[in-house]
């Protein structure tokens, strides 16, 4: 078993059905260590905008279900730490947070496109130990991050079936199921 690292991949075992927030997710670990870890989901977008959730925007940038912690709260994650102080390198040029007020103005002065960052409400987060647990019980497969940066624009809706087909052997299967097996 791959050992979760900052930067890494979580995808979700097929074995995860019925779990609303985290069936078929692929997860981009912004953290990971002995005292818990946070993430956010790569492939789950809102039916709603930047605009709809922040006044002082026209922006119809995108935004994605990062987990069921603090739904009520906006994060990002981004490729500019050029652009926005105080952000946190995850890694392989993958930033997190950063200055809102700063973001804000480089977006409504289109000097900030949609393939540089990407807006989550909410975010995924495990206690210690609660982690390794979840992947000991085969809930997870971790993964390296190949695309670095550009995950920020590869990753979308069938993010997770393309996951299984690299991997695959007997995922290369469930690529096709339904999201629901009731359903077939």
């Amino acid at each position: 078993m791959k050992k979760p690292e900052k930067g890494a991949l979580l995808i979700a075992e097929p074995s995860i059905i019925g779990d609303m927030s985290f069936n078929r997710s692929v997860i981009l670990l912004a953290d990971h260590n002995a005292l818990g870890s946070v993430g956010f989901i790569l492939n789950k977008p809102l039916n709603f905008n930047l605009k709809d959730v922040v006044d002082g925007t026209q922006s119809n940038f995108k935004i994605y279900n990062g987990g069921p912690v603090e739904q009520d709260n906006l994060y990002f994650i981004h490729k500019s730490p050029d652009l926005i102080p105080n952000s946190i390198e995850i890694s392989n040029g993958i930033f997190w947070g950063g200055d809102f007020n700063v973001v804000l103005d480089l977006i409504n002065k289109e000097l900030l496109s949609e393939d540089q960052i990407r807006f989550f409400l909410g975010y995924s987060g495990w206690d210690e130990q609660q982690l390794d647990n979840e992947l000991q019980s085969n809930a997870w497969l971790v993964s390296k991050n190949i695309y670095n940066n550009d995950i920020i624009s590869k990753s979308c809706v069938s993010f997770w079936r393309e996951k299984m087909l690299e991997l695959g052997g007997d995922y290369s299967i469930w690529s096709n199921a339904p999201e629901n097996p009731s359903y077939n």
